[in-house]
This record gives C-alpha cells, sequence and structure tokens, in this order.
C-alpha cells in the first residue's frame, strides 16, 4: 500500500486500533495528520452519522456540483457574465476574477496532484477495510488532499467579490457540503478536506499577487501614445483594448 498506508497503519495502533503495525505516536503524521486519532474519529462520526436520506445529496455534491470537470463551465459563465453586463468597469473586473481563477486552478491542481503522488496516504477504506457508506468505485490511494474540496474553495474564491453577503453565505455552505459529501462518501478523511481548502486558498493569494505584479510591471509605450490610452493595468491580459481614451471590452 506504499509508505503513506504504512503510516496511517501506525497510527491506527498508536491510537489502539488492532490488527495493524506499532507506531510512534510522536510521529509528524499522528501530530499533523491524524490529529491524534480525531481525524479518523470525525471521520467515522460523519460517515456512519448520515443519515440514509441524505446519501442522494451527497453524491450531488461530491460527483456533481463539487466535481473539478465542471471547471470549464464556471470560466464559462465568468466568460459570458462579463460579455452580457452592461457596465464596462464590471465586465472589465469579471475579466481580472477570471483570469486569477485560471491561474489559482492550474497552481491548486499542480500542488493537489503533486501532493498525492509525494504522501501516497490511503483513503478511508484502505485504513478501515469496512465502510457504513462508500459510493462508487473503492478507492484506496491518493487520499491527501481532497481536489474536490480544493476546487470548491477555487469556485466560491473567484466568485466572493463578485457577489452580495447573501450569496456568500450560499458559497460558504457550498464549500461546507461538498467537504461534508467527501467524507459521506467515504473518499476522505476530514484532514483531506481541510489541506484542499488550504490549498485553494493559498493559490488563490498567489495568483492574485501574481497577475498584479505582471500587470503593472514596466511597458514599451510607442511614441505617440498617452498615457490614458495604455492603461491597460485591469485589462492587458483579460481582452481588452483602449480605444479613443476609453477602455472596452473585445
Amino acid at each position: 500500500m506504499g509508505k503513506g498506508c504504512n503510516r496511517l497503519r501506525g497510527l491506527r495502533t498508536a491510537s489502539g486500533n488492532p490488527g495493524a503495525e506499532d507506531g510512534d505516536p510522536m510521529s509528524w503524521p499522528l501530530v499533523l495528520y491524524d490529529w491524534g486519532g480525531w481525524n479518523r474519529e470525525i471521520f467515522l462520526l460523519v460517515n456512519e452519522g448520515t443519515p440514509a436520506m441524505f446519501l442522494p445529496l451527497a453524491k450531488l455534491f461530491s460527483y456533481l456540483l463539487g466535481n473539478y470537470w465542471t471547471a470549464p463551465v464556471v470560466m464559462g459563465g465568468f466568460w459570458v457574465w462579463s460579455r452580457t453586463t452592461s457596465d464596462v468597469d464590471r465586465s472589465l473586473e469579471l475579466r481580472a476574477h477570471l483570469a486569477r481563477f485560471v491561474v489559482a486552478f492550474g497552481m491548486a491542481f499542480a500542488v493537489v496532484g503533486a501532493s498525492k503522488l509525494l504522501f501516497d496516504f490511503p483513503r478511508p477504506p484502505a485504513v478501515f477495510g469496512h465502510l457504513w457508506h462508500s459510493f462508487g468505485s473503492v478507492e484506496t490511494h491518493y487520499s491527501l488532499p481532497s481536489g474536490h474540496s480544493a476546487y470548491a474553495a477555487l469556485v466560491a474564491g473567484g466568485l466572493w467579490p463578485m457577489v452580495r453577503a447573501r450569496w456568500r453565505l450560499a458559497l460558504l455552505a457550498y464549500v461546507a457540503l461538498v467537504g461534508w459529501s467527501r467524507l459521506a462518501a467515504g473518499m476522505h478523511f476530514p484532514a483531506d478536506v481541510l489541506a484542499g481548502w488550504t490549498v485553494a486558498l493559498g493559490s488563490l493569494v498567489l495568483s492574485s499577487r501574481l497577475l498584479k505584479g505582471l500587470l503593472n510591471a514596466p511597458r514599451i509605450v510607442a511614441p505617440g501614445v498617452t498615457g490614458e490610452e495604455c492603461n491597460c493595468r485591469s485589462a492587458w491580459p483579460l481582452g481588452v483594448v483602449a480605444n479613443d481614451d476609453r477602455r472596452r471590452p473585445l
């Protein structure tokens, strides 16, 4: 099962679970990942405690609404929103957040993929054997971090600056429900979900700083072009040009 699986077997023994090799109770996976046994206990509480009537909701958020394969739909939605709004400033702002989301998405899933291969922590079926609730095919490898949770946090972070307070509450609920669904489906531990959220947040912050740095970089201006005409800080990578001293979307 790999080094990651052996580590968590050791954590099970350290927490009093039979049937695994002896483990070091002060090892870093126990402290940072298993939380002294609470990571597994919270998982079992959610997975076993989810009523059957809520399982269709868990499937909806786990396999559709939280699925990172829907990223092109989100990107297309940003683009259509920017093209259909009549407010030019609003259009530019939407395209800026679209660029931020695209860059953050690439960063996040590069980190998620590398982390899964690097750590190779086992999924709950590999640790417990039998689960109360488990959807789809049984997966045993690459638990840390949760890609679905990272994607949900990216979507919420991308939309956050563009919506009002009531919609922000809906975004928080969306992120929480996707995270819950991954536990209810038997696919991830709480630490995997938390790690996914952390990766997404870090990627959004880094993408914002990267784009800001690129847009503020010195540029060579052709002779005769005014400062207003070359003021494309919000527009340069987003499909916007200057025309008659005004910026307009292409």
